[in-house]
């Protein structure tokens, strides 16, 4: 597919070539021909007229349309003469060389009927500035005039020479040429001729010349010099010129001129070193020079045709008679090697490494002229027990050196691709001077410039002073500028400095001793207002006076010498006029200050001579309380907690306290619960298993039993009736419980719910526990123990299975401390005892029914009272 849609393509691009040169070729077939009158060449600037004909076409009978170009440009006034003949007039003809093209307009291009070429000119001037002359040793005589304006068309020239009774001796046509050659053989040495010369050309004829008296020994010049040598000298700033001449030179005197890239002629003021070697000075490098000389001597003999004044020497009446130049001779100059030194300054940054003395050497740039071709390096050297030196880089300013103690001085030059510059000296040596002191530093009216003065230096040391440094530190960037000054100057300006920027400047006095230590001032160019206003905090705040503390600005916030501070106050939420009290800038940040009672609101400024510049960061402050006050106070919660603490180490003062609690507080304050977490059962239910039939599953374990008497008992345990309901079935009322029955009577069916579950039996089956326990390894045996059945009080009832929530007609249920304590010292008894009677309240209960049995509260302990005999 992609190879035929190629051949389509290119057979597309062949048909559209061959249109294309077909219509080239009808196109340039001359169809008629152009005539033009008058005829060429015709007078620059005069009109024309231009006849166009067609003569081979097929249908001439046709009224065809033509045009005409003149130099591309339409020709617009035409006349039609018949159906194959137009005019073209011209009105003014400009160019010394025109084309003229006919063309015939058709359907499909423009065709050419012919093309005519239009030469224009002028007749020549008259010639003017006729001159003759030649040499001892030349065989013809050389005449030049000046033919004027160009003719564009060739001219003749008929030059006649006549004696001066106007008989012809001599008569050439020269074509085209201002200068003609006439042999010494057709002139005698003593007569006078007379030169004529005339122009003409198909245009006109010139004016014949005015005559041109001259005798041959009139026009004697030197001969013509030759530039044989050129030289370059003194870093290309000078060039010798070496000639010879065919004649004595001893009397002759050169004269050179030069120019550049066929510029204007320059004459050189040549200074002859010796015989025809000539120097001429100024000569600027890399550059392309053409030279020509010529000879001239000085002659008395004023009517010498060819004579010119001797312009350049002093005697401006001496007239000289010269040769021609001599054929151009080119030379380049070479590169110029830098010729004045560097100007170098130097910086201590400290001590380095074993104790050698960090040094910071600083130049300035050669200037443009002062050097030619590329600066490859700077070069420092110096010298201790050996020669040594260092090169920079080109393209830096400076170079930091580690030298010895005993380096004194430094020796800088620049090295170009032309040469070296000197070398300069720089000193590293202390002088002990003081440099002069500096003046006041003013503004120069620009926001750049800034004038410095100094003193004149006092040097009691006899050296000779060598010239000044001015060093210029900007703050904080520690920017270093520099300039090095003349030892006869006493101010200087410094420039290109910026407007709100603390300028730190510096003055040394180099001597032939060393270096003077500086004296230096702070300046500003010009100030700026501050950027922002102090951050200020007050120390101490009491009623209607306070202490505060500001920061200093930022240097390069404070675009000026700061000259006071303003503090604004005022009472917080008062409508009253804000305050404000100017402080001086002294240095000291700290001050007392009267002010209204209440929160304050403060705020600071800072002035220049700028003006005064926006407020700080705004902060308020309230007096503090008075120390005497917060003293007593502190001294009272002291003494308070003291006695607090003492009266809690007593055991009396604990036990009341125990004791209000407990009957303040709700019950379960100071009761022990159990915790569920001990339960065999809830953990057998967790795992999902049957107890062995070796292990002993157990409730927390049983208080301790203790025997009381009947009035302890009513101090302790108050009688509580417990009113239970008859069953469905008819049993026995709580009153009248029945030992003997297996099942425990029913209780009411009002249930709370209760987190514990006691090991409910019936009094037949505690008469059992008690004869098993009173067998049970003495645990509680051997006491003589009367049970009894402690009655649930009337109301209070608890949920087996359910969570406990007491009912509200539940009633106090306290128990004495004496039967807690006890309780606390039975328990470790009974934990080694539980296991046998734990058996037996298992297989009691397998026979009771409880699930109607509800207890009003957490757990009671076990306690049996005295029966009595009835």
């Amino acid at each position: 597919m992609n190879h035929l849609a190629t051949i389509f393509r290119c057979t597309i691009l062949v048909f559209f070539l061959q249109y294309l040169l077909t219509t080239f070729d009808h196109r340039f077939i001359p169809l008629g021909e152009l005539t033009v009158e008058p005829a060429s060449p015709v007078l620059l600037g005069s009109s024309l007229t231009i006849y166009c004909s067609i003569q081979k076409f097929q249908h001439l009978n046709e009224w065809f349309d033509i045009l005409l170009e003149l130099n591309g440009e339409t020709v617009n006034k035409w006349n039609r003469v018949n159906q194959t003949t137009m005019t073209f007039t011209v009105p003014s003809v400009r160019r010394p060389k025109s084309t003229a093209l006919c063309k015939l307009k058709t359907d499909r291009w423009p065709q050419v009927v012919g093309e005519l070429q239009i030469q224009a000119g002028l007749p020549p001037d008259r010639p003017k500035n006729i001159i003759c002359l030649t040499t001892r040793s030349s065989e013809a005589v050389n005449c030049s005039w000046s033919k004027g304006q160009q003719t564009h068309i060739t001219t003749y020239y008929n030059v006649t020479i006549s004696r001066s009774n106007w008989t012809q001796v001599h008569s050439d046509v020269i074509q085209d040429s201002g200068e003609v050659s006439i042999g010494k053989g057709l002139l005698d040495v003593n007569t006078t001729y007379m030169l004529t010369i005339t122009g003409y050309n198909q245009l006109g004829e010139s004016a014949q010349s005015d005559p041109f008296p001259f005798c041959l020994q009139d026009i004697v010049i030197p001969e013509t010099p030759k530039i044989t040598r050129v030289e370059f000298e003194r870093d290309s700033t000078a060039v010798m010129l070496l000639w010879k001449t065919a004649e004595f030179s001893e009397d002759l005197r050169p004269y050179i001129r030069l120019r550049t890239h066929n510029e204007t002629w320059l004459d050189a003021e040549g200074v002859g070193i010796h015989q025809n070697l000539t120097e001429v000075e100024n000569i600027r490098p890399l550059t392309e020079y053409e030279f020509q000389l010529k000879t001239c001597m000085i002659t008395l003999f004023v009517k010498h045709i060819y004579t010119t004044s001797c312009t350049n020497r002093t005697n401006t009446s001496e007239m000289c008679v010269c040769s021609r130049w001599s054929s151009s001779e080119w030379k380049t100059s070479p590169g110029k090697g830098p010729s004045q030194q560097l100007d170098v300054w130097r910086t201590f940054s400290g001590t380095g490494t074993n104790g050698r003395k960090e040094v910071t050497v600083l130049w300035k740039p050669l200037p443009a002229e002062a050097y030619s071709g590329e600066l490859q390096l700077y070069k420092i050297s110096w010298t201790t027990e050996q020669n040594q030196e260092v090169s920079c880089s080109p393209a830096v300013l400076q170079c930091s050196l580690q030298l010895s103690a005993e380096v004194q001085a430094l020796n800088i030059s620049a090295v170009t691709s032309c040469g070296m510059s000197p070398p300069v000296k720089l000193s590293l040596r202390l002088s002990g001077v003081t440099a002069p002191a500096l003046g006041d530093l003013t503004s120069a009216g620009n926001d750049d410039t800034i004038l410095v003065s100094w003193s004149q230096l006092e040097n009691k040391q006899q050296s000779e002073l060598l010239y000044y440094v001015i060093e210029w530190i900007s703050q904080p960037d520690a920017r270093l500028q520099w300039k090095k000054l003349d030892k006869d100057l006493q101010n200087t300006s410094i420039t290109g400095l910026t407007v709100g920027v603390r300028y730190k400047v510096y003055l040394y006095a180099v001597t032939t001793g060393g270096v003077s230590n500086p004296s230096s001032r702070l300046v500003y160019s010009n100030e700026k207002k501050p950027v922002s206003g102090p951050s200020v905090s007050v120390l101490v705040h009491v009623e209607r006076r306070m202490q505060i503390q500001w920061d200093e600005l930022p240097l390069e916030e404070r675009r000026g010498f700061i000259t006071h501070y303003t503090i604004y106050f005022h009472t917080l939420g008062s409508s009253s006029t804000e305050a404000k009290v100017s402080v001086p800038e002294s240095g000291q940040r700290k001050m007392w200050l009267d002010c209204p009672g209440g929160t304050l609101v403060l705020q600071m400024t800072a002035s220049n001579s700028a003006g005064e510049g926006p407020p700080g960061k705004r902060i308020s402050s309230q007096p503090a309380t008075s120390p005497d006050l917060v003293i007593v106070l502190v001294f009272i919660i002291t003494v308070f907690i003291a006695i607090i603490a003492n009266l809690m180490c007593c055991s009396c003062v604990r036990k009341r306290i125990k004791q209000s609690c407990m009957s303040w507080g709700p019950s379960w304050l100071v009761e022990n619960m159990p915790k569920l977490g001990h339960s065999k059962a809830i953990q057998l239910l967790k795992l999902e298993s049957e107890p062995l039939y070796t292990s002993i599953q157990y409730d927390p374990p049983l208080s301790p039993i203790t025997v009381i008497s009947q009035d302890e008992s009513d101090q302790v345990y108050p009688m509580i009736q417990i009113d239970v309901s008859q069953t469905e079935s008819g049993g026995p009322t709580a009153g009248e419980p029945s030992v003997g029955s297996d099942t425990w009577p029913p209780f009411d069916s009002q249930q709370n719910h209760c987190s514990y579950k006691p090991q409910n039996a019936t009094l037949a089956h505690q008469e059992g526990l008690k004869n098993s326990s009173t067998n049970a390894d003495g645990l509680i045996g051997q006491s003589n123990i009367v049970e009894d059945f402690i009655d649930f009080p009337a109301g209070l009832s608890c949920d087996f299975h359910r969570e406990p929530v007491c009912a509200e007609g539940s009633k106090e249920n306290v128990l004495g401390d004496r039967v807690i304590q006890e309780r606390r010292l039975f328990e470790e008894e009974e934990e080694s005892a539980l296991n046998t009677v734990e058996t037996r309240t298992t297989n009691t209960m397998e026979t009771l029914d409880v699930s109607g049995i509800a207890l009003n509260g957490g757990y009671f302990p076990q306690v049996t009272f005295p029966v009595s005999k009835h």
